[in-house]
């Protein structure tokens, strides 16, 4: 019943353990069309009255169950710890980045710090999905929400596409430059301002699915909302993108602000 090249060598410990009186254990494999079963073995020497050799007695104890446990457990630890190389790999950039546009150590850190915020708040979201990833409407509250009252400032419309782990963390930062740009510059730092978060599918030129997230606002004539490039507006414009394999722009003309972020479906499910 076991397969030919486990049998030799089941049968080769049994010898061993026959002629060399001691014991040994071993596990054995046999492949099913369900998936397989393993069994833990344990082969002793059996001995008479007289201290005579007579046999050998084996016992096996199926642990099917615990090994796909065991590799269930070693499979996400694989993959934490590829996310958690992969969180580290962000925040190196972010620090980078805010370093080269950062005037002073005051101004790194207080940058820096929100930043690193905007990543652990879309951190949680993502864990608590199981690590599968955050609708596009509960990031937007989260990362807004963390500088303005999003039920009074926000108006989300469209599609609510579910995110994956990659995506949600990099279009979180984006949200999170957008807010906190909006809250020092823009809609969200007037009495009664609003910002549209607006969702909507499209198609890409070669025929593949994608969702185009774009943020709208209206900012003060005067506002520096975009007068300057900072690592805001070169996380917006490149890193983002870059990160997702999409596109985007970020404009200010006529005293609106507008932020259009093209994302393939890859990034997402509808």
């Amino acid at each position: 019943f076991l397969p030919a090249e486990e049998a030799a060598r089941i049968v080769a410990i049994k010898t061993a353990v026959f002629f060399i009186i001691y014991w040994e254990s071993t596990e054995i494999y046999i492949p099913t069309a369900g998936g397989g079963v393993w069994f833990d073995v344990w082969i002793d020497t059996d001995i008479d009255e007289e201290g005579t050799v007579v046999g050998v007695l084996t016992t096996a104890v199926e642990t099917t169950g615990h090994k796909q446990r065991e590799q269930t457990l070693k499979a996400l630890l694989r993959e934490v710890s590829h996310r958690s190389k992969n969180l580290l790999a962000i925040i190196q950039s972010i620090a980078g980045q805010t370093g080269r546009y950062s005037d002073s150590i005051e101004s790194f850190l207080a940058r820096f710090t929100g930043r690193v915020q905007s990543l652990a708040s879309s951190q949680d979201l993502v864990t608590s999905s199981n690590w599968r990833g955050a609708m596009l409407g509960e990031l937007a509250v989260s990362q807004v929400g963390r500088y303005a009252d999003p039920r009074l400032g926000l108006r989300v419309s469209g599609v609510d596409p579910y995110l994956n782990p990659n995506a949600a963390m990099h279009i979180g930062l984006a949200l999170h430059e957008l807010a906190v740009n909006s809250v020092s510059y823009g809609a969200l730092s007037q009495p009664g301002g609003t910002v549209q978060l607006a969702a909507t599918p499209e198609k890409l030129p070669d025929a593949a699915g994608a969702v185009r997230i774009e943020w709208r606002e209206a900012v003060p004539v005067a506002s520096p909302a975009s007068a300057e490039k900072r690592f805001g507006s070169v996380a917006l414009e490149r890193v983002v993108p870059a990160s997702l394999g999409g596109t985007a722009e970020l404009r200010l003309a006529d005293g609106w602000l507008t932020y259009s972020l093209v994302v393939p479906a890859s990034n997402f499910e509808l």
